[in-house]
């Protein structure tokens, strides 16, 4: 069996294993800042499926990178129907950062991996940050930690709950950024942002 087919088969099947696995957990959301309306969401890349899943059928568009992973994960927010842009801070940034902020201009919500797609891992980039200071909308973190899980050894150290396992998602309160603040200024914001995103991940944790 050679590796496109293989990966082809991946493509379709691993889609809707995640969509089903996701179905059997017990979600517990602690802060239901989520439920307004017109936000940029944000959690890291290793566990996203949640976070992903949670807002499913809610006027949200992800943004995902055009490598091959990505396409797993394009097939799989188009189940949970998402709208989608294509791109990633290190290819056409410039225009993934436009459609950013557009989305939210145009009120819909948006939900990115501030350290996605390749890392390093929990190092949060600042294009999200931007998008919301340039529109006014608000931030919303989102820690999340799984009772039972796999861990794989991937960069991000991806995480797969297992079947009907607990997932805790703990969530921050909106976080809204200033316009036309110096560099430094944004790049301190920043620093605080990924630094309460791990403080959330350990509190999600804890209500296991």
């Amino acid at each position: 069996m050679n590796k496109n087919f293989k990966q082809n088969i991946g493509l379709i099947i691993l889609p809707t294993l995640l969509d089903v696995l996701s179905r059997t957990l017990r979600v517990k959301i602690v802060n239901g800042a989520q439920e307004s309306e017109n936000i940029l969401f944000m959690f890291w890349h290793g566990t996203m499926l949640i976070p992903w899943f949670i807002n499913r059928n809610r006027n949200f568009v992800a943004v995902v990178s055009q490598s091959k992973d990505g396409q797993i994960l394009t097939r799989l927010l188009k189940r949970f129907n998402y709208k989608l842009i294509r791109g990633s801070s290190s290819k056409n940034s410039k225009d993934v950062m436009n459609e950013m902020q557009n989305v939210l201009a145009n009120g819909d919500s948006l939900a990115v991996t501030p350290d996605g797609p390749r890392g390093p891992i929990h190092k949060m980039k600042i294009g999200g940050l931007i998008a919301s200071a340039r529109t006014k909308k608000p931030i919303v973190l989102c820690g999340t930690a799984y009772s039972k899980k796999f861990v794989l050894n991937s960069w991000d150290r991806f995480e797969i709950p297992k079947p009907f396992s607990k997932a805790i998602l703990v969530f921050s309160d909106k976080k809204y950024v200033k316009q036309g603040l110096p560099n430094s200024d944004y790049d301190r914001i920043n620093s605080e942002l990924e630094n309460e995103l791990n403080v959330l991940q350990q509190k999600a944790q804890s209500y296991l």
